[in-house]
């Protein structure tokens, strides 16, 4: 059975649990699965004041979350399996997400890693030496041709998709072509933020095309504002430059006068004059 001192312990390390699940608003849970410690201990600098981490039992978890007496902390414990870094933070989750995922580096596959994302063999020079080579890269279904001497890998060929393992063969092939189909870091299983639950696959995020997305909506509903004349911030400028020049052409359309119109008006004129000129001139026998 435990000492008393043991189960003194754990009371106070639950004890402590409960208080930093009231000082944040959110708890991230990630994989330690391939964590360095020296990678932990550079993002537990580089998170300082942003993010808690802390390396806690699960077991002590649940205890924490049953004395709480949460019900929606009680969806946490589907994740509490396996080595895992608790991260305590006010970030919106999806900042988090992405800070943990630039804190990541790629690596050289062994056997049994996962894929860190579709590999993707590309059309080259291997720098290999006909031989042993030609066999290994057909036994992972990458087409080869000899070419000045060297082994070519003939067209890009995808080898492994993202999420599945890499076996041992294809991992030696990689490594040899200098190709990194693995990162190290950590990995976001889940975060539970103001009482929803957000598993990891919803935590990605593709930056990139994600503004091109609001950039591309933005200009849609800039031209709409500006063809129904719906007055913004944005659009108020060039709506009030459309209107005034809509107005100028109506005015010198309908011969009104004012500062703004009053030299198209003479330039019309003496246009339509010089053609009038024109017309009634006699032509020369």
């Amino acid at each position: 059975m435990p000492s008393q001192q043991v189960l003194e312990e754990k009371s106070s390390e639950v004890k402590e649990i409960k208080e930093i699940f009231k000082e944040y608003k959110s708890v991230g849970i990630a994989s330690l699965r391939k964590v360095r410690a020296s990678q932990l201990q550079e993002l537990k600098k580089t998170m300082k004041g942003q993010v808690y981490l802390r390396v806690l039992k699960n077991t002590l978890i649940k205890l924490a979350i049953e004395e709480l007496d949460q019900e929606e902390l009680k969806k946490l414990e589907e994740y509490l399996e396996g080595s895992n870094v608790f991260l305590f933070t006010d970030l919106n989750p999806f900042k988090l997400a992405l800070l943990l995922e630039k804190g990541k580096v790629k690596t050289t596959a062994k056997s049994g890693d996962i894929a860190a994302f579709d590999v993707v063999v590309p059309s080259s020079n291997t720098g290999q030496p006909p031989g042993p080579i030609i066999s290994q890269l057909n036994a992972v279904g990458l087409p080869t041709k000899i070419e000045n001497g060297s082994v070519w890998v003939s067209k890009d060929t995808l080898v492994v998709r993202r999420g599945e393992p890499i076996n041992e063969r294809l991992a030696g092939v990689l490594s040899k072509l200098g190709i990194k189909a693995v990162e190290l870091g950590i990995s976001m299983r889940a975060v539970f933020d103001n009482g929803m639950m957000i598993n990891g696959d919803q935590l990605h995020v593709d930056v990139a095309a994600t503004k091109q997305s609001v950039e591309a909506s933005n200009r849609e509903a800039f031209a709409l504002a500006l063809c129904i004349g719906y007055a913004t911030k944005e659009t108020i400028k060039p709506l009030l430059q459309t209107a005034h020049q809509k107005a100028i052409a109506l005015s010198v359309g309908a011969v009104i006068p004012t500062k703004d119109t009053i030299a198209d008006l003479i330039r019309k004129a003496n246009a339509e004059a010089s053609a009038v000129q024109g017309k009634a001139e006699p032509k020369a026998a």
